[in-house]
This record gives structure tokens, sequence and C-alpha cells, in this order.
């Protein structure tokens, strides 16, 4: 029994089927709807240290106290 087609597999599947010049603007299209969720991730995780920072939640010192802090 063959084992089912992927999503994925079906998606390239799907992309190959098209023109050159479509394959270009899908490729375009993904890797900047890629980036934007980057930026948006990055935004986010941002935000989460500020409002880490804002409760004092964040603690700044060397890689030694670092160190020290995890023997305890």
């Amino acid at each position: 029994m063959p084992e089912p087609i992927s999503a994925l597999q079906r998606a390239i599947d799907a992309v190959e089927s098209l023109s050159l010049q479509d394959r270009e603007a899908v490729l375009t299209l993904l890797q900047k709807r890629l980036a934007d969720q980057r930026r948006q991730e990055l935004g986010q995780s941002i935000a989460d240290v500020r409002h880490e920072f804002a409760q004092g939640h964040v603690q700044f010192g060397s890689v030694d106290d670092f160190m020290a802090a995890l023997d305890d």
C-alpha cells in the first residue's frame, strides 16, 4: 500500500506544475511572507523582554555572576 502524499509534497508538485515565471512569483511571495513573519516574531520577543524588564524580572551581570547564580 503506497504512503499518502504529504501536504508539503502536494504543494511542491503544484508549484512545479507552474510556469517558470509563476514559480519565481511564488518564491518571491513566500520569501516576503517569511520575512514578515520573522519580523513579527522578533517584535513580539522584544515586547516580551520589555515587559519582563518593566516587571523587574531581568537581571544584569557578568558571566561569572550568571554562573554563580546557577550554583545557588
